[in-house]
């Protein structure tokens, strides 16, 4: 039950910092229905921020201030952390209004480089992020994909010599120097897939050392290889033998083969957990997943080597024999080609996979062996989980929240449209309409759980002396208008967000402010 003023003065006393002869706040945002960030429940409180903190959490009716806004009825929160972003590419490119699909959303800070993909050299990616401006906060993460190519080259389906594994390592802890948060790997993509248990362990040992975490996109959702609750469990020794806290990204169980196992994925992280081993998950609410074509539907084997040698054996009539067949298995796991939809542009944009074979009089799978086969593979949407457990997932109190959206060129095409409504879909779909969760647990998840798992100081709380990343939202007009076909709309009933004190948006309308920093594990 919301507390009242006169209730939250008691509650919140030792925060207060209000006192005579201090200086006045630059903005106190008065009245609104604050949510902390800690799953407690909303309480009516004022916020006063100085400079690029909040200064102050009570009743400061009477104190000076530069400005003061009355946000009565709206709730104030910390604001989003997305755990698991692509939108490191592009996300200072002036002319893609940057972040705007985040800041929409009341996300203040992005994880990008996930899934083991992204640059090598951190240090040259800050720099470019900075030169023009960021709307949102950014964490780095060191890509373990990308460090096993620039060290092994396109031969991946290999273990390292001692003198590879040395310099992987060794590039590890330059990125981890360099600020990173942790370890990104892409267990399921080439050539991550090639990597053992072991490799990964002895990668994370390194993160370790700096308190860092280890995000994984696990080595199977489905049941392609060791089956999707082996997969987690891999997450789970990999954290118990190196020390590392671990992330599975994007948790589900996908496709019909596997529907119902998130009921052992629950049970055996909450093992760990109880066993003291540091295990995470992040999650966006959605039915469908995005991926690449070649990722989906070809067997890892047939992937060896990049694009080229697989066109190579596409040419070999038997080896593409087994190609056809690994398709086959994997659209199965899919749920057939009615749930494949590309996207991206072209005129296959919006379009399913089962159409596109009717069109050419063929079954799916030959019109997925021929699109690859021409190099004309496109990315997907997959339509592949049940409700169920997207439901029983979301409920653990270690399950977080990620969009695992890039940033598109806004209008530009198809895109998942979790790029845009992650966040807000949450709190319209799965509290306000569904009760899956409530919403101060469901904030939690957004914000001070993230910023917990991730090791990110002073941030995913209000409280004095945090710094002002403020989301202030009208629950009721919260929604997520971007749907599969219709992609390119933002987030709605986000009134006002500060991103270090600034408005990045102002009365619902964008500024032009870009206050956002790359942070660094670590920095107080």
């Amino acid at each position: 039950m919301l507390k009242t003023a006169r209730t939250l003065l008691v509650a919140l006393a030792v925060l207060l910092t209000v006192g005579c002869g201090e200086e006045p706040y630059d903005l106190i945002l008065q009245n609104g229905l604050v949510l902390d960030g800690t799953g407690s429940e909303a309480v009516q409180a004022d916020v006063g921020v100085r400079g690029d903190r909040i200064a102050a959490v009570g009743d400061l009716a009477g104190a000076a201030a530069g400005e003061v806004l009355d946000v009565e009825g709206l709730h104030v929160s910390p604001g989003f952390i997305d755990l698991h972003s692509h939108a490191g590419g592009n996300l200072s490119d002036p002319e893609l209004s940057p972040a705007r699909a985040l800041v929409a959303q009341g996300i203040t800070t992005a994880v990008i480089n996930p899934d083991g993909g992204g640059p090598v050299d951190l240090a040259a990616q800050r720099e470019g992020l900075l030169r023009d401006g960021l709307g949102v906060n950014v964490i780095q993460l060191v890509p373990h994909a990308s460090v096993r190519s620039e060290v092994m080259g396109g031969s991946f389906d290999r273990e390292p010599t001692d003198e590879e594994m040395d310099e992987m390592r060794r590039l590890v802890r330059v990125g981890m120097e360099e600020g990173a948060f942790g370890l990104s790997t892409g267990l399921f993509y080439t050539p991550g897939d090639f990597a053992t248990t072991q490799e990964i362990v002895e990668l994370a040992q390194v993160v370790a050392e700096f308190n860092g975490v280890h995000s994984s996109h696990i080595r199977d959702e489905a049941d392609y290889s060791v089956g999707v609750v082996n997969a987690v469990q891999e997450i789970i020794d990999i954290s118990r033998e190196s020390g590392v806290a671990g992330i599975v990204s994007h948790i589900k169980a996908l496709g019909p083969n596997v529907w119902g196992a998130s009921e052992e994925i629950v049970a055996r992280i909450a093992a760990a957990r109880e066993e003291g081993v540091e295990v995470w998950a992040d999650q966006y609410p959605y039915d469908a997943s995005a991926t690449g074509l070649t990722a989906a539907l070809v067997p890892a084997w047939a992937r060896d080597g990049g694009g080229e040698e697989l066109r190579r054996r596409m040419e070999e009539p038997e080896t593409a024999e087994r190609i056809r067949e690994g398709i086959s298995e994997n659209l199965a796991r899919r749920g057939g080609a009615d749930r494949i939809m590309f996207r991206g542009t072209g005129e296959l944009a919006g379009r399913t996979l089962a159409d596109l074979a009717e069109e050419r009089g063929t079954d799916g799978v030959d019109a997925a062996f021929q699109l690859i086969r021409a190099n004309e593979a496109p990315g997907i949407i997959s339509f592949n989980m049940h409700e169920d457990d997207i439901h029983r997932l979301m409920r653990q109190p270690w399950t977080l929240t990620s969009t695992d959206g890039g940033l598109p060129v806004f209008g530009e095409g198809t895109t998942h449209p979790r790029a845009y409504g992650a966040f807000p879909r949450k709190i319209r779909k799965y509290v306000r309409e569904e009760g899956v969760l409530d919403l101060p647990q469901a904030i939690r998840t957004m914000t001070g759980a993230s910023a917990q798992a991730f090791r990110v100081e002073g941030r995913g709380v209000i409280e004095p002396g945090a710094y002002a990343d403020i989301t202030v939202f009208d629950l009721e007009r919260v929604h997520d208008p971007a749907d599969y076909l219709d992609p390119h709309q933002y987030g709605e009933g986000m009134v006002h967000v500060l991103v270090n004190g600034t408005f990045t948006i102002r009365d619902e309308a964008f500024t032009d402010a870009l206050p956002g920093l790359v942070l660094r594990l670590g920095d107080p």
